[in-house]
C-alpha cells in the first residue's frame, strides 16, 4: 500500500494516482501511516489530535477592543471567526464572512441565527475530529443568540477554535 502525502488515503501498490484526491503517487513514498497534511488541518497518528492552520485569539482582548472601537473590531473579529471556523471545519466553500454579514443585514438578523446554529454544528464536528464528545453546541448557540447574547456565542466559538489553533 502507498499512502498519499496530500490526503492520507491508501492506494494499492503500483498506483500512479491517488484514488481519493487524484494527486500523483510515487513508488518511493512511505507505506506506513505517517503524518500527512490535509488542505485544512493536520492529522497525525490516532489520538494525536487535530490542529487547524488558524490563529489563536485572546477572547478578553477581542471583547475590550470591540467595546473601545464601538464595534468596529467586533466586525473584524466576526470575519475572523467565520473564516477560521470554515477552515477548521474543513469547509472552505461554505458561506464566507462577507456573505454572512450581508445576508444577516438583509434578513434583519434571521440569517445570523441560522449561521450561529450551523456554527454550532461545525464546532461539534471539530470536537469529534479531536476525539471529544459533541456538546449540542448548535442549540446552545441559537438559544443564546435569541436572548441577545451573541457576544457570548462568539466567545464560545473562539474558545473552541483556540483549542485547535496550530499557532
Amino acid at each position: 500500500m502507498i499512502i498519499c502525502t496530500k490526503c492520507g488515503a491508501q492506494a494499492p501498490d503500483g498506483s500512479s494516482v491517488c484514488p481519493n484526491c487524484g494527486s500523483a503517487l510515487f513508488e518511493g513514498q512511505p507505506n506506513q501511516q505517517a503524518q500527512y497534511q490535509q488542505p485544512y488541518g493536520q492529522y497525525g497518528a490516532p489520538g494525536a489530535g487535530f490542529r487547524a492552520p488558524i490563529q489563536r485569539r485572546e477572547i478578553v482582548t477581542c471583547i475590550i477592543l470591540s467595546i473601545i472601537t464601538c464595534g468596529i473590531y467586533g466586525l473584524y473579529w466576526f470575519f475572523c471567526l467565520v473564516n477560521d471556523l470554515n477552515t477548521a471545519a474543513n469547509t472552505p466553500g461554505d458561506t464566507g464572512a462577507g456573505m454572512v454579514l450581508l445576508l444577516s443585514i438583509i434578513t434583519c438578523g434571521i440569517y445570523g441565527w441560522i449561521w450561529l446554529y450551523k456554527a454550532g454544528e461545525k464546532i461539534d464536528r471539530i470536537r469529534v475530529q479531536n476525539g471529544e464528545s459533541p456538546a449540542s453546541s448548535a442549540i446552545l448557540y441559537l438559544l443564546l443568540s435569541l436572548f441577545g447574547l451573541s457576544i457570548v456565542v462568539y466567545c464560545l466559538i473562539q474558545n473552541e477554535l483556540n483549542k485547535v489553533a496550530a499557532n
